[in-house]
């Protein structure tokens, strides 16, 4: 029986924050971390075309974009964060609020790259 591959969360590699982000989600549970600079053509494809807005999460048969995709992350890895978005899944309306949320946050970026930053890979090869 083949193995499934670990879901690709696609980030921002030019951002502080974003690498913050995906270097925590990587050290509590499998995923693979792609940058926009390293996308490949087949994974562009199956990206929105403004793909560069938000992060996003590609798994082998589905496609979770910006806060939806950022839930999904949440929800997959072994911290307790899992349980929080287990209770907030269960909200009347989450959705509605899970994108307000999550452009608040990628709007701030720099803001929250002040408290948690790593070097983006983009900066790290020049």
């Amino acid at each position: 029986m083949e193995r499934e591959r670990p879901p690709r969360l696609i980030y921002d590699d030019d951002c502080g924050f974003c690498t913050w982000s995906a270097e925590y989600a990587v050290a509590r549970g499998e995923f693979e971390l792609v940058g926009f600079s390293e996308l490949t053509p087949d994974q562009r494809a199956r990206l929105p075309t403004d793909y560069e807005e938000c992060a996003h999460l590609l798994t082998d048969d589905a496609v979770y974009s910006c806060g939806e995709a950022i839930e999904e992350t949440l929800s997959r890895l072994e911290s307790p964060s899992r349980y929080a978005v287990a209770v907030f899944r269960r909200l009347p309306g989450h959705e509605s609020v899970r994108e307000p949320l999550y452009r608040q946050v990628a709007d701030h970026r720099a803001l929250f790259g002040r408290l948690f930053h790593r070097e983006p890979p983009a900066c790290r090869e020049s």
